[in-house]
């Protein structure tokens, strides 16, 4: 083999060594994250996700998960949004309990919910989640938003990234006892989501909501069924909680108080893209047009925003259609 010259083989070899250095760090990095349990009652923790979109600052861990420890087992409530961030959750369960991962509930099959399932398969926990989680996951856009993750968080999303499938699919909801206690699985969608279920502990009176209620953020909504959103709110108060979980933020012990962002929120995007749709105003103009002002400062308004009222503006079309 040829020798470099002296000057360009120091600096292949010096970029050679910080290559390999960064991808030891980086490799490090992604599995540095340590999850801290809270406690909510005698049975049940979560763990807290930071505000706002994912990103490589909070390596994606922007969404809440929980864990029921019973007497024969644990019962998870969704997985996370990346396979380390999957892997920090069980060890954080680890932490609390030994016992057995009996099942994993998945709230709704959005990437940040979803992603950290690998960890729980492989130890033979069931996963079960609603049957309308299947178009999403037989469709284009599951793809198109692991390329988008694989771009936004590369160092614990990529083409080894497996998005793994529920073993029971629920037709609705359903209820079932585990240690001598008693799960009720909600079906409330389509509401953020096709698949939305909401998981209540009986005993404990812990609700978590998935992303049916969001906290101390701008909610993700997209193309959702917002008026049915608003009733599954209504709903789900309805089982008058002590403790709601929200899909993202911190857990309430007020649920009424604390649902208002979304529920707020929710209705100021319908008046606002409603109004418009009903006076035929270009999207790009009534986005211009409305106050943001209460809403522009909070984490993931930039972010999600102008997608959530394009989502509002063309439901508003369809429902005006439909009277």
């Amino acid at each position: 083999m040829p020798a470099w010259p002296d000057c360009g083989a120091r600096i292949a070899r010096a970029l050679l060594i910080c290559a390999c250095t960064l991808l030891t760090y980086n490799a490090t990095a992604a599995e540095s994250l340590s999850l801290k349990p809270i406690r909510l009652s005698e049975h049940i923790w979560y763990v807290q996700g930071q505000a706002g979109p994912a990103s490589a600052t909070n390596q994606g861990f922007i969404s809440n998960a929980g864990f029921v420890v019973t007497p024969e087992g644990v019962v998870v409530i969704d997985a996370l949004g990346t396979p380390a961030l999957g892997r920090a959750l069980l060890a954080a369960i680890r932490r609390v309990s030994d016992k057995p991962i009996r099942r994993v509930i998945v709230t709704h099959y959005h990437s940040d919910h979803f992603y950290g399932l690998p960890a729980f398969k492989a130890t033979g926990a069931d996963i079960w989640a609603h049957r309308n989680a299947r178009e999403y996951l037989d469709g284009s856009i599951a793809q198109a938003r692991l390329a988008q993750r694989q771009r936004e968080l590369a160092l614990w999303v990529n083409e080894r990234t497996q998005l793994v499938r529920p073993n029971r699919w629920l037709e609705g909801s359903l209820s079932f006892v585990l240690g001598g206690l008693h799960f009720d699985l909600i079906y409330v969608g389509p509401a953020h989501a096709p698949d939305d279920l909401a998981v209540m502990v009986r005993e404990d009176a812990v609700l978590f909501s998935g992303d049916i209620v969001f906290s101390g953020r701008i909610p993700f909504v997209g193309d959702a069924d917002s008026r049915r959103w608003l009733a599954a709110m209504d709903e789900l108060l309805q089982l008058n909680p002590k403790v709601l979980v929200p899909g993202h933020g911190a857990a309430s012990r007020d649920a009424a108080a604390d649902l208002v962002l979304t529920r707020d929120y929710l209705r100021y995007l319908r008046a606002a893209m409603g109004k418009a749709a009903e006076e035929l105003l270009p999207f790009d103009e009534a986005y211009q047009q409305t106050d943001w002002s209460k809403y522009k400062h909070m984490p993931a308004f930039e972010a999600s925003n102008r997608i959530n009222a394009y989502g509002t503006y063309l439901l508003l079309e369809r429902e005006s259609l439909q009277r």
